[in-house]
């Protein structure tokens, strides 16, 4: 059985998806962007900047289904730009902790946004615990 988690306190667009679906014991939190939840309105011009509030983003749909960062076993990132890989990279270390999710990412269009995020979070243990 699947429940829909929805996010008052999360970005907010008028598109067809929820924040995030919860199926047993996985979270599958939908892409996130870099944008102020409060404004919706793009934080920063740099990658590390709106790689931050990406994640920040998906920390606070996670918060809503009893989760943390360390709850993640899966990434997928699409960056716009090929030479921001590096800022990205940077940027999600300091973010994540080791051992890390296991991770794809990928350089795509996504116009004004940087980088998109999604996540899948596996609820009964945190990375690295048995």
């Amino acid at each position: 059985m699947s429940k829909t988690i929805h996010v008052e306190n999360a970005p907010q667009f008028p598109l067809p998806f929820s924040h995030a679906i919860r199926s047993g014991d996985f979270v599958y939190v939908s892409g996130q962007v870099g944008v102020d939840p409060a404004t919706n309105l793009v934080v920063g011009d740099s990658i590390e900047a709106q790689t931050r509030q990406c994640l920040r983003n998906i920390e606070i749909i996670l918060e809503k289904a009893g989760l943390t960062l360390d709850h993640v076993i899966k990434a997928n990132a699409f960056v716009s730009r090929s030479s921001d890989f590096p800022g990205y990279n940077k940027t999600y270390a300091e973010v994540f902790s080791s051992p890390y999710p296991a991770r794809t990412t990928a350089p795509v269009d996504l116009g004004a946004y940087l980088v998109e995020i999604d996540v899948i979070a596996y609820a009964p243990t945190k990375r690295g615990e048995a």
